[in-house]
């Protein structure tokens, strides 16, 4: 009889070798076409380096630009991946388990793309999703050298660094609310909600939310008391900046983050405690930032009545505008179930507004989840579970690797899952992450745990 863990092994394609599959994959075998090409080539022989500058620009003008200069790098980053991957050599191309299931969530979009009700706007979704995923694929590949890796991240922090520096400029100088973000009959009407440079706080405290995991990661990842005062000082700053956003969502997934953060950091440090603290660790880690997170919400006015609106139902007013908005999501996905509407905001815009009740129009779902699978059907949510199954367990897995070397570079990786479980829970209620300043952000996050892999045979 097939045991549990051998069922989830399984599911999860721990022991996937991409040497077995390569044999018989058309996609490995057009990689390495060019590769004479490239080794007549001064700029290629920068390959890596040169993409992952290039992947950098969209992290580096991210937050201070409009969505068409993102794009436009984008296409200049999907591009660079093709001509990387045509003159590679193929048993050098990158492929994890991760990328199998982002390439069968593609497929599924695609498919969703072509029986769409509202084809020309799905199509738009879909190269929007695209090159996303050819900018995962770029970074997959660039960042599995540990100092690319460590340069990316820490060039990402400076540039959070900028954002929640002039977010907090905001809150003590104050600033002009860009739209009605408190409901304007609470006690809060008053309340003043930073946005820095991205015109809104819920997409703000989703751009933070990486910063405050990977700046928890570089307090351990960094060498040297200058460096570790650097990292800490930025943890303090973007952690407070993503707090006066007073987004709750973005709470949310901070507090997830923060959790997910510690677990993972104590698991890594167990294993130089007493026997007794080897098994209470964890709970005792965990029990302690509750009772934090419970004095801080009891003794701070401001924020015990915003997480009070939180549980207060219908009787906030944002609540009841996404109660309404899932509402009508829900009978957009009775209609279409197997393979909805097709990607992207465009598709959801033209339909959206045959289901939505009056007053409450939307751009998006304000779920991931819901946005899944209006978007792609059940068929499309299920390879979306499964692809973060696989991706989180990729993650335990070579975490697991990376302690018994006492490798640091397991702490960018601790702070990738944790971001990658933050991002999620504040999707939950949101769907700032599909703003590209957000989505960039999340397949960064897939891209470093992709990049941590070893093929079993290797390991």
């Amino acid at each position: 009889m097939t045991s549990p863990a051998t069922i989830w092994q399984q599911f999860t394609l721990t022991h996937f070798s991409p040497h077995r599959w390569r044999g018989g994959s058309f996609l490995y075998r057009i990689g390495g076409s060019l590769r004479s090409w490239r080794q007549g080539s001064w700029l290629l022989e920068w390959g890596e380096p040169l993409g992952a500058i290039l992947a950098a620009l969209i992290f580096g003008f991210g937050p201070f630009v409009g969505t068409a200069l993102i794009g436009v790098l984008l296409i200049a980053c999907a591009g660079f991946w093709v001509i990387l991957t045509l003159s590679d050599d193929p048993s050098e191309v990158a492929f994890t388990p991760i990328h199998l299931l982002v390439l069968l969530y593609w497929g599924i979009s695609t498919v969703a793309t072509a029986l769409s009700p509202v084809k020309e706007a799905a199509f738009s979704g879909w190269v929007k999703l695209t090159l996303y995923l050819l900018l995962f694929f770029l970074m997959a590949r660039v960042l599995r050298s540990p100092r690319l890796r460590s340069l990316f991240i820490t060039f990402y922090l400076h540039i959070a660094l900028i954002v929640s520096v002039y977010g907090l400029r905001q809150w003590f100088f104050g600033v002009e609310a860009l739209a009605t973000w408190v409901d304007p009959t609470s006690a809060q009407a008053d309340l003043t909600r930073i946005y820095s440079y991205l015109g809104n706080p819920n997409l703000l405290a989703g751009y933070l939310i990486p910063a405050v995991g990977l700046s928890l990661g570089a307090i351990f990842a960094w060498r040297g008391l200058m460096p570790k005062l650097l990292a800490m000082t930025m943890t303090v700053i973007n952690s407070a900046c993503l707090v006066l956003t007073f987004s709750r969502g973005g709470w949310i997934g901070f507090v997830a983050a923060v959790l997910a953060f510690a677990i993972l950091l104590l698991y890594w440090m167990s294993q130089y405690f007493p026997p007794f603290w080897q098994k209470w660790a964890v709970p005792a880690g965990v029990a302690g930032l509750a009772v934090l997170l419970a004095i801080a919400v009891v003794t701070v006015p401001p924020l015990r009545d915003r997480v009070a609106t939180i549980f207060a139902g219908r009787s906030d007013s944002s609540n009841n505008f996404r109660i309404n908005v899932w509402t009508s999501v829900i009978e957009m996905i009775r209609d279409r179930p197997i393979l909805g509407i097709g990607p992207g905001n465009d598709a959801f815009n033209k339909v959206y507004p045959l289901y939505m009740k009056p007053r409450y129009s939307a751009l998006s779902a304000y779920s991931v989840l819901l946005e899944v699978m209006v978007e792609t059907g059940w068929v499309g949510f299920a390879a979306f579970v499964w692809l973060l199954a696989v991706t989180f367990n990729q993650g335990w897995v070579q975490l697991q690797r990376l302690r018994e070397w006492d490798n640091p570079q397991g702490f960018w990786l601790i702070a990738a899952i944790a971001v990658m479980a933050g991002m999620l829970a504040h999707g939950l209620v949101d769907t700032v992450w599909y703003r590209p300043q957000i989505n960039t952000l999340w397949w960064l996050m897939v891209a470093i745990v992709a990049s941590y892999y070893v093929p079993p045979e290797r390991a």
